[in-house]
């Protein structure tokens, strides 16, 4: 009894052991075998016991263990299930789902995430000449924008800005230097856009659209040597204003219903009868279009004479129409919510191009959509994070000085723990934010393809901007929402809708995209199941299945038995790359991983093709994703850093926050599979010991809102890359100056606030305290001065821009603005 005993605990620690490491066939064969002949030998159990149990074993060993058995009876069968519950694929899906590459987050999706694959990527840095282009060109270009002028008087940057833009090269920054752009990394065109930015979205704006999704990406990855030759350098010099047009009245992120059209057929081009294609489209939400003078297009191709080939329908299509085309019109602009950079719409009727307009060829013909994910996945990677990430600096920077510098009953708001709350979340949001930003370029610049991640980083990122600019306004108040020079975060709160609308919306792209896309190429088997399935060669098919479906059920039982002693132990005793502070949270990552990899495979299982419209569960799982990320890449920037101590409040807060919000999705989604036992059995899974996390706690956030109320190396480091100055000509000047004194006037104000309590000084106003303390010896003269400078200070930065009225033109207030600040009307 007692060996009977011993025998099945260590079967069972056998069992468990072979499933948390993902055992091949050979192993379990070997471990049912070795079990059997225990039992048999080792115990007293009868002969019409043991014996079903040898025929039991002995006919799974031949079903599972010898491979046509195996296809025959058991794939076959699945297979043809399979297909029956498969959901259905459209074309752009299916390319959607090939274009670009997995990376790190397959790696999360795996359940056992290889920490030093992570940490052994590249720390990312600038090159020389990037650096020297930061410090000269840019810092010249923020000089110039009088960011009030652009958006209240002239809608538009002013033509010496243009111009600077054009000698400068600021659209040709990914373009290669052979062909006379700059050849940046992904590193740099991030960190241009973020500085022009902290002075100016419209400017930020119109550099980045070139360098992001844009005839320049496109013409690069696919364009032929003849259209490189010729418009690359152009582009890259300024001589052509690019823009791309996809966005259309009818159809948006919905590229199978595009009703814009081209129709192969010969025509006139410069005096010449060619083969080509005849194009009617409308687009509009189009950035740089009224100014484009080429422009990108997608549209169906047709081909009903076969001029090409047999294939009438030959698919979404990308071309180059130059501006004076015949048959091109350009409307009107669009004015997005007072960010006035340039936007409209543009149309076509019966234009006739030959076929070297179209990018990259007749190679390329019906790739379109492709091409314009893979693109899409860089410019998402690139341009929109750092618009939000510059927000966040912005924020950081800005609002944590002034939380220093205003003052209510006495002391600095910043004191306040309602204000610490919401800097806390800007310090925290901003660190994880940029964290996110770095890896993913550094994933970019080692020519990685990351789709999944873009998508994850776009709708993270400007989420977080949505929060922290809200946060921002939330504690300048007054100062936050009147507009006028002085005002360094009112454009930056007017322009989050764009960033969060342009390039796939928010909505669609959490819903839909991450988890959508990121379960098909993450997972290490659903896309070669379905592939399989897919496959018209019977054999190969079930071959391919047969070790897709058998790999997966491994898979599965690997992160059953994960997750269950990941979850007793609340991670603990997992691998972790590093030691000290930031160890635990690589266990708690392992957790996760394992937790998220059976969650997402227990969901798709049960729900199968009906997932795809329970847009609310994949959202939540694809949230689980997200959060792994936005942590692996906070850890990594530690780690990056040196693990500075004066650093981990940003990274705890970060990712107990993320910790916290995995949870909750989970939950909810355990709460809301149909089946509902089957979520009671997931959730005694995956949190065996309960729910371990909660929001940061009070003592967190108020070691997190410091790193932003007084000046230190970490503040540095969280700011780095936005516009600042010294000189009081400019808002971000007088902040600084004003943020410095606070800093060494603190002291002296808390010598007056207990010398008042204790009744030692009298005064109705603090200039009279003041005096009365200095004449009672508690201050010194020196400190006198100080106080009187802060005070001077503080009014400048409290003060807001004031108008007066004359017709349609506002003129600044000269008694209540500081003319150094901003250039008057």
């Amino acid at each position: 009894m007692i060996m009977g005993t011993i025998a099945f605990i260590a079967t069972l620690a056998a069992i468990w052991y072979l499933a948390y490491q993902g055992a091949g066939a050979t192993l379990w064969v070997s471990l049912l075998l070795g079990s059997l002949i225990t039992v048999t030998l080792g115990t007293d159990i009868r002969w019409f016991i043991s014996t079903p149990l040898w025929i039991l074993a002995t006919t799974l060993v031949l079903l599972l263990g010898v491979p046509r058995l195996r296809r025959k009876y058991i794939t076959a069968r699945l297979l043809k299930q399979f297909r029956k519950v498969m959901p259905p694929m459209s074309d752009t899906e299916r390319e959607a789902l090939e274009a670009g590459s997995v990376w790190w987050d397959a790696e999360l999706f795996s359940g056992r995430p290889d920490w030093d694959k992570l940490l052994s990527q590249p720390h990312t840095h600038l090159s020389e000449p990037e650096q020297a282009f930061l410090d000269g060109p840019v810092e010249i270009l923020c000089r110039m924008l009088d960011d009030w002028k652009i958006t209240h008087e002239d809608q538009d940057l002013p033509p010496e800005v243009w111009d600077y833009l054009r000698q400068e090269r600021f659209f040709g920054l990914i373009i290669p230097e052979e062909y006379g752009g700059l050849g940046f990394s992904a590193q740099a065109h991030s960190d241009v856009v973020i500085k022009i930015s902290s002075r100016s979205i419209v400017a930020a704006v119109t550099v980045m659209v070139p360098n992001s999704l844009g005839p320049g990406k496109l013409l690069l990855h696919y364009g032929t040597p003849a259209q490189q030759k010729h418009y690359l350098p152009r582009l890259a010099r300024g001589r052509e204003i690019p823009c791309f047009a996809l966005t259309g009245p009818e159809a948006g992120s919905d590229a199978g219903a595009l009703p814009d059209t081209g129709v192969v057929c010969y025509g006139q081009w410069q005096g010449q009868q060619v083969l080509g294609v005849r194009l009617n489209w409308e687009k509009r939400y189009i950035t740089l279009g009224p100014v484009a003078t080429l422009i990108g297009l997608a549209f169906k191709l047709h081909d009903p004479d076969h001029l090409l080939g047999d294939e009438e329908e030959r698919g979404i299509t990308l071309a180059l129409i130059p501006r004076n085309t015949p048959g091109v019109t350009i409307g009107a602009r669009h004015i997005p919510l007072d960010i006035p950079f340039q936007n409209g719409p543009n149309r076509g009727k019966n234009v006739f191009i030959p076929m070297d307009q179209l990018i990259g060829g007749e190679k390329y013909i019906g790739k379109g959509w492709r091409m314009l994910v893979e693109a899409l996945a860089e410019g998402r990677g690139i341009s929109l994070p750092a618009l939000a990430v510059g927000a966040g600096k912005i924020c950081s920077r800005h609002t944590g000085a002034y939380a220093a510098v205003r003052q209510q009953f006495n002391m600095p708001i910043g004191r306040f723990e309602g204000i610490e709350e919401a800097l806390a979340r800007i310090a925290g949001m901003t660190y994880q934010m940029d964290a996110a930003r770095c890896l993913t370029l550094g994933a970019l610049d080692i020519g990685e393809k990351p789709s999944v991640i873009s998508a994850i980083i776009k709708y993270h990122l400007t989420e977080g901007y949505r929060q922290i600019i809200n946060d921002a306004m939330d504690i300048q108040a007054g100062s936050g929402i009147c507009l006028g020079p002085s005002n360094l975060i009112g454009r930056t709160y007017q322009a989050l809708p764009i960033a969060v609308t342009v390039e796939g919306a928010n909505i669609l792209t959490r819903s839909m995209i991450i988890f959508g896309q990121g379960a098909m190429r993450c997972h290490p088997w659903i896309l070669k199941e379905f592939n399989a399935a897919r496959n018209p060669d019977k054999a190969h098919a079930l071959a391919d299945f047969d070790h897709a479906l058998f790999g997966h059920v491994g898979f599965l039982l690997g992160n059953v038995a994960r997750s269950l002693f990941l979850g007793l132990t609340r991670g603990r005793f997992s691998h972790t790359p590093v030691r000290g502070p930031s160890a635990r949270y690589y266990q708690q990552l392992n957790w996760m991983s394992a937790a998220f990899a059976l969650a997402a495979d227990t969901a798709m299982m049960t729900l199968g093709g009906s997932l795809k419209r329970k847009e609310r569960l994949s959202a939540r799982l694809g949230d689980v994703l997200s959060e792994m990320y936005l942590v692996s890449a906070a850890l990594k920037r530690f780690n990056d850093d040196d693990s500075p101590v004066a650093d981990l409040p940003l990274l705890r807060w970060s990712c107990e926050r993320s910790f916290y919000r995995m949870q909750e999705s989970l939950r909810l989604l355990m709460s809301n599979l149909p089946f509902r036992p089957l979520g009671w059995i997931l959730r005694a899974v995956l949190f065996p010991s309960g729910l371990p996390w909660t929001e940061p706690d009070d003592r967190l956030s108020h070691q997190a809102a410091q790193t932003l109320l007084h000046p230190s190396a970490t503040r540095n480091r969280l700011t780095a890359g936005i516009f600042t100055s010294t000189d009081d000509r400019f808002r971000e000047g007088v902040i600084e100056e004003a943020f410095e004194q606070a800093e060494k006037v603190a002291a002296i104000e808390k010598t007056l606030r207990n010398a008042r309590r204790a009744g030692a000084i009298a005064g109705g106003d603090r200039q009279s305290q003041a005096r009365d303390a200095l004449d009672k010896g508690l201050i010194s003269e020196q400190d006198l001065q100080a106080l009187e400078q802060m005070r001077m200070l503080r009014r400048r930065v409290i003060a807001v821009d004031s108008f007066e009225h004359y017709g349609k033109q506002y003129l600044l207030h000269e008694d209540n603005h500081n003319p150094h600040e901003a250039v008057q009307s």
